[in-house]
């Protein structure tokens, strides 16, 4: 059984995270982003274009559905509060 009581249990955790290694330096993280964004597949003009017009389809579509259901629960609101009549 673990002896909780003098920590020794909570350290072995510490350090199997590797929490015990000292911080990175800025320039070292700089380094290692470059790195990493030296790694990453940028897309082509054209992949750009298309998942742009994507997105954007994809925007108009979803505020075209809000829309309509704003519209059609502020008229049930409205039909709902003033009792159905019309002033008009």
């Amino acid at each position: 059984m673990e002896n909780v009581a003098d920590g020794n249990a909570v350290q072995d955790r510490r350090d199997s995270r590797g929490d015990d290694r000292g911080r990175t330096s800025p320039v070292t993280f700089l380094r290692q982003v470059v790195a990493e964004l030296r790694k990453v597949v940028w897309p082509t003009q054209q992949q750009l274009i298309t998942y742009f017009f994507v997105v954007l389809v994809f925007v108009i579509a979803v505020m075209a559905i809000v829309t309509v259901l704003d519209l059609a629960f502020g008229k049930l609101v409205f039909e709902v509060f003033t009792g159905g009549t019309s002033t008009q």
